[in-house]
């Protein structure tokens, strides 16, 4: 198996995952059931997580069926210039859903708005991912073309983001990266900061104080994880064969995923009654199980940032071990 499977692995996650998680918040909108509701926010949450790692494979892929016969460049441009356009769109979807999870933790229901903006945006979603897999499906099935291949205007819209930001990061100015990489390291401030404090009082630190004011930091500690999301695609988005044969970026990537499940699972309702220890009180062991991941995880993504030059072209894409 090559390092191109994996994409194979995941590709289908965003695309299926958010059709069903659209049916979903149908249903859960039509039954004003708010339990359906936060498992549909919860979905969308994880499907924008999910999209990173299925983004990054692709670039893997794409530089594996380059040199075949029968391949079709042209397609595989338009696949990934739809796939920018999927990824931006599942990337808002998700971060409306994760705003709309933290207040029905805070207040018990989200806003109109909040509401309106995830089920606006997924469908939105829906028909860009509609594009991307239909894309991605004629690069091996050529026979599902009605006719010579066309642009379509997701994929040009695709290309021409992804130019232009291979430009502004890489060609227009030296200092651009530098400041990239400065707020990249604020995000990861807030995000070790926020749920640093969080997750030692869970396990015990500061247990002479309740838990609420200190869960009043997750906010920023998603305002961090935007941050670093953002910039991390940039930079990915810049120069993607620097990272995607890096074994140091790929494992990144996962604990990226892994350390993102732990701050969504802080911000649903499954936790609130962390929120509500009082001073002396000790967290279940459920709770001390999530901090200790918690930390372990997000240490894990800055030490693995950190060796990223160290491990360049450290990855055979033929070899199916990292």
């Amino acid at each position: 198996m090559e390092l191109a499977h994996y994409h194979l692995l995941l590709n289908h996650w965003p695309i299926i995952g958010t059709f069903i998680a659209v049916g979903l918040l149908l249903v859960a909108l039509a039954s004003r059931s708010d339990d359906l509701k936060q498992v549909t926010l919860t979905l969308f949450a994880f499907l924008s997580l999910i999209a990173l790692p299925a983004f990054v494979s692709g670039h893997i892929a794409e530089d594996l069926l380059g040199d075949r016969e029968g391949v079709s460049e042209p397609l595989m441009a338009e696949h990934q210039g739809a796939a920018v356009v999927g990824l931006i769109a599942l990337s808002l979807t998700g971060a409306f859903a994760w705003v709309a999870l933290w207040q029905y933790r805070r207040a018990g229901h989200p806003k109109r708005w909040t509401m309106n903006a995830v089920l606006v945006s997924s469908i939105v979603t829906i028909g860009v991912m509609t594009v991307t897999g239909n894309t991605g499906g004629a690069i091996r099935h050529p026979e599902i073309l009605s006719g010579e291949p066309t642009t379509s205007m997701v994929s040009a819209v695709g290309r021409q983001v992804n130019d232009a930001i291979v430009y502004v990061v890489t060609g227009s100015n030296r200092w651009i990266w530098p400041m990239l990489e400065v707020f990249h390291f604020i995000g990861l401030a807030l995000l070790l900061g926020a749920t640093g404090v969080v997750n030692l009082r869970l396990l015990g630190a500061f247990k002479n104080m309740p838990a609420a004011p200190f869960h009043r930091f997750l906010p920023w500690g998603l305002a961090g994880l935007a941050i670093n999301v953002f910039t991390g695609m940039l930079f990915f988005l810049g120069m993607p064969y620097f990272y995607v044969y890096n074994a140091d970026f790929l494992l990144k990537v996962v604990a990226i995923v892994l350390a993102g499940a732990t701050l969504l699972l802080h911000c649903t309702s499954a936790f609130r009654d962390c929120e509500r220890l009082e001073a002396g009180q000790d967290a279940p062991a459920s709770a001390k199980l999530l901090a200790a991941a918690s930390i372990f995880l997000w240490i894990a993504v800055i030490v693995f940032g950190r060796f990223m030059p160290l491990f360049e072209d450290s990855v055979d894409p033929r070899f199916t071990s990292l």
